[in-house]
């Protein structure tokens, strides 16, 4: 499966016209139309991120002629939001790497302590 027929299945799941994916994403509907009818894939490749921390997918199922999703859900509403989050952040290249690994160990960091206090 392309990326264009991804992206359509994915927003067809969630019920949301063409319009409104365009909108969440930040790109014309015109733009939009194109990716789902496979004419054009996005230019910047922090697009891919956005798009994929939108639906909660990666960008490597994005990206990939796989049909196959991953099957990771996340079990509450404020962890997805956060995953989606963290996923379009990273994705977007505006972090540099040493920033990314201080976010990956702060989050591990406060796992670690919650996970404490709640014993």
């Amino acid at each position: 499966m392309q990326f264009g027929e991804k992206l359509k299945a994915l927003r067809t799941e969630r019920k949301w016209s063409q319009s409104e994916a365009a909108n969440k994403i930040g790109v014309s509907l015109r733009t939009y139309q194109n990716y789902e009818s496979c004419r054009m894939q996005p230019k910047k490749s922090s697009l891919y991120g956005t798009i994929a921390g939108l639906f909660g997918v990666t960008t490597d199922y994005l990206l990939q002629d796989e049909e196959i999703r991953p099957a990771a859900e996340a079990p509450h509403p404020e962890v997805d939001a956060l995953i989606r989050s963290a996923n379009a952040l990273f994705a977007g290249g505006e972090l540099s790497e040493d920033d990314k690994e201080k976010v990956l160990l702060t989050i591990n960091e406060l796992y670690w302590r919650a996970k404490a206090k709640n014993q």
